[in-house]
């Protein structure tokens, strides 16, 4: 049998760039509102819940990947790691949400940070990863560069602003659904400069005592 094999930003004939930015709009707009729903004491199953009853609220089509909501110290894990079910959202906690859904037939994926309470450190970690974000992003756009130059500069930037960047971390492909039959591999890893819509840029970042993290992501896109 032979197995079909695409390039690595191959697409989907139904893919449009309009569609993928609404994809990223919807789910970023996701993020933010179950992120005001969870409030001290959740466990991160019960928010897993609340987000996909707020997914479908908002007429989600579908979870292209599991949401991830991880509070604490768990927000040191990756993305392959289970959820602690039982673990428990304090008053003065960082956590962050990852979700992954599609809208009129393109994949959003989204990511954000956010803290309760006043904790310094942690205030200025979510901060980071976002600015962070941001940098590689506009690193991107002046200069072009392939997936491993992205992530070096964005290994060297984490560092001078007093954090580590976590490399197991790197990007993947989205397109309309489902990419995943492109095999495109990590953003971190493609050698050659990440076209505009179809890459996801992904920042995550650890406070150097190994307490706690921060995690960012959207959709690298060229918007005029």
């Amino acid at each position: 049998m032979t197995v079909a094999t695409y390039p690595p930003e191959a697409t989907g004939a139904a893919f449009a760039l309009d569609k993928m930015i609404i994809a990223r709009d919807q789910t970023m707009l996701a993020v933010q509102r179950i992120a005001k729903l969870l409030q001290p004491g959740i466990t991160e199953l019960q928010a897993k819940q609340l987000a996909k009853e707020e997914l479908e609220r908002m007429g989600m089509q579908r979870i292209w990947h599991g949401s991830i909501i991880r509070f604490g110290r768990s927000t040191l894990k990756t993305f392959n790691q289970p959820i602690d079910p039982d673990n428990v959202l304090q008053p003065d906690d960082i956590f962050f949400i990852d979700l992954g859904v599609v809208w009129e037939g393109h994949e959003g994926d989204a990511g954000d940070s956010f803290v309760l309470g006043d904790d310094p450190r942690k205030l200025a970690c979510a901060h980071a990863a976002r600015q962070l974000w941001q940098e590689v992003k506009e690193k991107w756009l002046r200069e072009q560069l392939a997936g491993p130059a992205l992530y070096h500069f964005a290994e060297q930037r984490a560092q001078a602003m007093g954090w580590q960047l976590n490399l197991d971390i790197k990007g993947h492909r989205v397109s309309d659904f489902p990419h995943a039959i492109y095999q495109a591999g990590s953003l971190g890893d493609f050698a050659a400069c990440p076209d505009s819509g179809l890459w996801i840029l992904e920042i995550q970042i650890a406070d150097p005592a190994g307490q706690f993290g921060a995690f960012y992501e959207d959709l690298l896109v060229r918007e005029e």
